[in-house]
C-alpha cells in the first residue's frame, strides 16, 4: 500500500482491510512512519517514538495510532506534559485510556506534541519547539491537543489520541479541519494515575477525520475503571451505531458574539451561518439568540482562576517527581502558578463553585433547544508566536519570579488581559468543560485562505449519540474527509 491509497481510508475502513488480510499490520505502519518522516520535520506533530507493541485481535487490530504526551503515559516511556524537568522520566503504568486502545489493537508508534502541563490553546512548547498547522506551516495547530492534530491532518495516521479540559480536542480539531468530541464529564477515563482532572472538566478522546472513526473510538474507550470516581451510564446502542441514524427535527439555538469578544472574524459569521442553511435544509429549525444562554464573562474569569490555581499544583507535582528547580519551566508557566498561590482558598472555591451557576443556565435553555451552535473559533487559526510576550515584558517577568513578587499579578488587570488575549480567539469551548456537558467541533468551513474553521455544537448531558448522529448527517451533506492539506 502507498500513501495516497492508505490517506483514502479511515481508522475504520482500515481496520476492515486487515481484518479481510488485504494489508497487514507492518504494511500500514511502514506507510505511517514513512509519512512521518517525510511531514514531521515541517510541522513538528510527533516528539517521541513508542516501540509498537504486536497488533492481535480488537475493532482496530493493526492501524497506525498516536498518543498525546499528556493525559496519556505510556508504560516505561516519559510522558513530557510539554515539559523539560519531565521529558526524561518514565512512568510506571500505561493509563486506562492507552491500554483500552491497545486492547482495540490499535499500533501505538509515537507520542505527539504538547504545550507544557496543556495549558494554552496553541502548541508551542519551548522544550520540543512548535507544532505547526499543515494547511498553512506559519500557523498555529491549536492546542493542547495540537501534535495528535497535525499528525491527523498531514495524514500521518487517520486518528489520534487527544484530550480536553477547556476545548484541547476541538480547538485543534477546527484549527486542522478535523472532528473533535469532547464527551461529557466521567464518561471517558482520567486514571489510574489520577481519579479525575481539573474537577472533572478533562476527558479523554480523539481527534480524527471522520464521525464513524470518532464515535467507535468512543466506543473503545467510554466506561469507568476500578479505582475512578464514576460509573457512568452508557447508552443501549453503541455510539457507533448512531452513525447514519435519524436525529430527528433538532431545535438549535445558535449564538456567534460573545462578551469576550463581541465582534468575531467574519470567516467565524461565514462558518456558522453556510452551517445554519445547511441545517435548515435539513429540516432542522435554527434560531438566532438574542444574547449567550450563560454569563460568558464571568465564566472566563472563573475558568482562569481556578486554571492558574491547578497550574500552580500541576508545577509543584512535577518539582515533586523530577527534583527540578524553577528552571525546568517556562516563564509563562511560572508566572501563571504564581498568580495561581496568590489566589485565596476562598477564591478558588468560589470559582468552582460557581460552575453549578452556569449550569443551570445551561440546563434552562436546553429546556427549549436540543443544541447549542457557536462557532469553535473566533478567529482563524492565528500565527504561530503570535502570543509570545513582548521583550519588554518578559524582563519584567523575569524580575518579578526573582524577587518572587509574581503573585501580585493577583492583584493587578492581569486576569481580565488573560481573558481578552488568550481567550478572545477561543471563547466558546470553556462553555462544556465547567458543565461537563459533551460537544463536538466539525470541519464546516474553509476561509477564503483555504484554512479551516470549525463549528461547534453543544449536547445536554448523555448527549454523545445526538452529536454522532447530526455530526453523520453534516457529514454527508457537507462531505469533508477527502480534504487534504497541502503539506
Amino acid at each position: 500500500m502507498n500513501f495516497d491509497e492508505y490517506r483514502t481510508f479511515d481508522a475504520t475502513g482500515l481496520a476492515e482491510l486487515v481484518a479481510a488480510g488485504e494489508v497487514t499490520a507492518a504494511e500500514l505502519l511502514e506507510v505511517a512512519r514513512a509519512r512521518a518522516a517525510a511531514v514531521n520535520p515541517k510541522i513538528n506533530a510527533i516528539v517521541a517514538d513508542v516501540p509498537p507493541a504486536g497488533a492481535t485481535a480488537g475493532p482496530f487490530a493493526g492501524v497506525p495510532f498516536l498518543i498525546k504526551d499528556l493525559g496519556q503515559d505510556y508504560k516505561g516511556l516519559p510522558t513530557s506534559r510539554g515539559c523539560r524537568a519531565l521529558k526524561s522520566i518514565p512512568v510506571t503504568e500505561h493509563a486506562t485510556v492507552v491500554q483500552r486502545w491497545l486492547d482495540a489493537g490499535l499500533v501505538i508508534f509515537g507520542k505527539t506534541n504538547t504545550p507544557e502541563f496543556g495549558a494554552k490553546g496553541i502548541t508551542e512548547p519551548e522544550v520540543w519547539g512548535p507544532t505547526r498547522n499543515p494547511w498553512d506551516l506559519g500557523r498555529t495547530s491549536g492546542g493542547s491537543s495540537g501534535g495528535s492534530a497535525a499528525a491527523v491532518a498531514a495524514g500521518i495516521v487517520p486518528c489520534a489520541g487527544a484530550n480536553d479540559g477547556g476545548g484541547s480536542i476541538r480547538i485543534p480539531a477546527a484549527c486542522c479541519g478535523l472532528v473533535g468530541l469532547k464527551a461529557g464529564r466521567g464518561l471517558t477515563p482520567m486514571g489510574p494515575a489520577v481519579a479525575e482532572s481539573l474537577h472533572g472538566s478533562a476527558v479523554q478522546g480523539v481527534v480524527s477525520r471522520t464521525v464513524r472513526d470518532t464515535a467507535a473510538m468512543l466506543d473503545v474507550i467510554s466506561g469507568g475503571e476500578s479505582g475512578g470516581p464514576y460509573a457512568p451510564k452508557l447508552p443501549e446502542a453503541s455510539f457507533a451505531s448512531a452513525v447514519g441514524a435519524d436525529p430527528g427535527r433538532l431545535r438549535i439555538g445558535v449564538r456567534i458574539p460573545s462578551a469576550i469578544n463581541p465582534d468575531p472574524h467574519r470567516e467565524a459569521y461565514a462558518a456558522v451561518e453556510a452551517t445554519m442553511q445547511t441545517l435548515t435544509d435539513l429540516g432542522h429549525h435554527v434560531e438566532e439568540l438574542p444574547q449567550a444562554p450563560f454569563d460568558d464573562a464571568a465564566l472566563a474569569r472563573e475558568f482562569l482562576l481556578s486554571w492558574f490555581v491547578y497550574i500552580a499544583w500541576e508545577l509543584d507535582e512535577a518539582k515533586r517527581i523530577s527534583g527540578a528547580g524553577d528552571d525546568g519551566f517556562e516563564r509563562d508557566t511560572r508566572i501563571l502558578a504564581a498568580i495561581g498561590r496568590a489566589t485565596s482558598s476562598v477564591a478558588y472555591v468560589d470559582a468552582v463553585q460557581r460552575r453549578h451557576d452556569h449550569t443551570r443556565r445551561l440546563t434552562t435553555f436546553f429546556e427549549n433547544y436540543d443544541l447549542l451552535l457557536t462557532p469553535t473559533l473566533a478567529t482563524p487559526p492565528p500565527r504561530i508566536g503570535e502570543f509570545d510576550l513582548p521583550a519588554l515584558l518578559k524582563h519584567g517577568s523575569d524580575v518579578l519570579l526573582k524577587t518572587r513578587t509574581a503573585g501580585l499579578l493577583r492583584f493587578t488587570k492581569i486576569l481580565d488581559d488573560s481573558v481578552d488575549e488568550n481567550l478572545a480567539w477561543v471563547p466558546y469551548t470553556q462553555l462544556a468543560n465547567i458543565t461537563g456537558r459533551p460537544a463536538i467541533s466539525l470541519p464546516l468551513h474553509w476561509t477564503a485562505e483555504g484554512l479551516p474553521l470549525g463549528v461547534q455544537f453543544v449536547a445536554p448531558l448523555e448527549g454523545e449519540s445526538l452529536l454522532i448522529k447530526l455530526a453523520a448527517q453534516l457529514e454527508e451533506a457537507k462531505p469533508w474527509k477527502d480534504r487534504v492539506a497541502p503539506v
